[in-house]
């Protein structure tokens, strides 16, 4: 069982920028594929970003692409999400979750354990 425990969402302005922090409870983090995931209201759940239990792979949907970057620290058991250049539509509830799998997956179905979400809201 790995509990997983998101933070750093809040109110920023279009243009701002936010890094969120998805803090793992196990010491076998590493072994874990990683990615993040975002739904806003009445929209299904989409794929932001991915990264693989090295750190030395990752994968980034189109529309963060140039903009936010995933990462790791396996030391600290936390993955990152870096968001620069908001707009107002990544407002959404951020999920990161947890894979076995070796590569990172842009699809939700590979993913076993996942955080309660932490809130971003991007302001116009």
């Amino acid at each position: 069982q790995v509990q997983l425990v998101e933070s750093g969402g809040g109110l920023v302005q279009a243009g701002g920028s936010l890094r969120l922090s998805c803090a793992g409870s196990r010491r076998t983090f590493s072994n874990y594929a990683m990615g993040w995931f975002r739904q806003a209201p009445g929209k299904e759940r989409e794929f932001v970003a991915a990264i693989s239990w090295t750190g030395g792979n990752t994968i980034h949907a189109d529309s963060v692409k140039g903009r936010f970057t995933i990462s790791r620290d396996n030391a600290k058991n936390t993955v990152y999400l870096q968001m620069n250049s908001l707009k107002p539509e990544d407002t959404a509830v951020y999920y990161c979750a947890a894979s076995t799998g070796v590569r990172p997956s842009p699809i939700p179905q590979p993913y076993d354990y996942w955080g309660q979400g932490t809130q971003v809201t991007v302001s116009s």
